[in-house]
């Protein structure tokens, strides 16, 4: 798993690009913090983290577990931004990419994208996604020009719990036994499944499955920002929206394109934070169902 550090760029000796180490996330974490906050800042958008402790709290997360290869760049000894590969699942997720708002528009953003797609092509995998903020031309260009293809405009929508319980269904906790028919379903929706995601966010307790006729015919890492949701019908992603306590982040990423989901939002109360675009490499089937993304895919 360990990357040598490297000179990548002949034109900017003292550009280095290295893996992350725990150690980083206190700094790697104010600057996304930093970062996000200025690009925000300067389209006039909410803010995706309410204090530096967040974005140091989700990079720690990240740089510590075993299945996401993280990177630091540093320029003169000083690190100045980093990027991240989720690598739990067939298709890997990149993200949080963030540069010093110093250095933003040189190369080091670039540098960063080419080393972790390096990696996911070193290590095979079947297609990299992202979700990137749809107001930010630079970087939409920049995956543009690295190979990514636009797949869904997605509108980040937040509002109060919604407090229905849709008849017929019955919204719980996610447990271990559910894993093999969660798989199924989004393999079904997909063509591949999220499995070491999930089996994550079961162990900590943010799954969600709703089962109707005996059977479970959705389910939701969290309905959250960070995490993604997958149906048979709208009306299976509906009954764990409407059970939802609340949204935790910025808010849910809806596929604007399923206009009956996205007016069924609308319409219990929710609204929309900000327009989003997910973008793919690689393997990509048009979902055969209902689906949310999460803020890496």
């Amino acid at each position: 798993m360990g990357m040598q550090s490297q000179v990548l760029s002949p034109n900017e000796q003292s550009l280095v690009i290295r893996r992350a180490t725990p150690a980083d996330a206190e700094v790697c974490g104010r600057i996304c913090f930093q970062a996000f906050c200025a690009v925000a800042d300067q389209h006039n958008f909410p803010h995706d983290f309410p204090q530096p402790e967040v974005a140091i709290d989700i990079l720690s997360m990240m740089f510590s577990h075993p299945d996401f290869f993280c990177l630091v760049a540093e320029q003169d000894g000083q690190v100045i931004g980093s990027n991240c590969l989720d690598e739990r699942t067939p298709i890997a997720g990149v993200g949080p990419i963030t540069v010093d708002p110093a250095t933003q528009n040189r190369a080091v953003g670039r540098e960063l994208m080419q080393a972790v797609m390096a990696r996911a092509a070193g290590r095979k995998f079947a297609g990299i996604r992202l979700v990137q903020a749809a107001y930010h031309h630079r970087s939409l260009s920049l995956y543009a020009k690295l190979g990514f293809v636009v797949r869904e405009p997605l509108s980040c929508m937040q509002g109060p719990a919604i407090h229905k319980a849709l008849p017929g269904y019955q919204v719980r906790s996610a447990q271990a036994e559910d894993l093999a028919a969660c798989n199924d379903l989004c393999r079904r929706i997909h063509g591949h499944d999220r499995a070491g995601e999930l089996n994550d966010a079961i162990q900590q307790g943010t799954a969600v499955v709703a089962e109707t006729r005996g059977r479970i015919t959705s389910y939701a890492s969290s309905v959250a920002f960070f995490g993604h949701a997958v149906g048979e019908t709208n009306e299976d992603l509906q009954a764990l929206l409407a059970a939802a306590t609340a949204f935790a982040g910025p808010g849910i990423l809806v596929p604007t394109r399923n206009a009956a989901l996205f007016r069924w939002c609308l319409e219990n109360g929710l609204r929309v934070v900000q327009p989003m675009t997910l973008m793919t490499t690689g393997l990509y089937n048009e979902p055969a169902g209902a689906y949310l993304p999460s803020i890496l895919f």
